[in-house]
């Protein structure tokens, strides 16, 4: 289990440091399709995020339950708002 736990934190590592770094660059897209594309690819990463949170094993100690929680509430918030943003871009590219 140890094994996997790491495997685990190094995806989960890899896919949330890719949320900040794809939205950085959405900020600097070259349009609005490079823009969608950056927010998309961003909102999967915080849905990948969140199923890494979900397959690690924490300590059954109330503070790694809670900062647990609050990390998967946050991937929830992060995927709302990307959502939101590209929902707010196709409404203005419509006829």
């Amino acid at each position: 289990m140890v094994f996997f736990s790491g495997l685990y934190i190094t995806q989960l590592l890899r896919s949330s440091s890719s949320i900040g770094a794809n939205y950085i660059e959405a900020n600097d897209a070259l349009g609005r399709g490079d823009f969608l594309m950056k927010i998309r690819t961003s909102r999967r990463e915080a849905k990948e995020s969140g199923f890494w949170l979900q397959l690690l094993e924490l300590a059954p100690t109330p503070d790694c339950q809670s900062k647990h929680a609050q990390l998967l509430d946050e991937c929830s918030q992060l995927i709302r708002i990307f959502s939101a943003m590209i929902q707010s871009v196709q409404r203005k590219n419509s006829p």
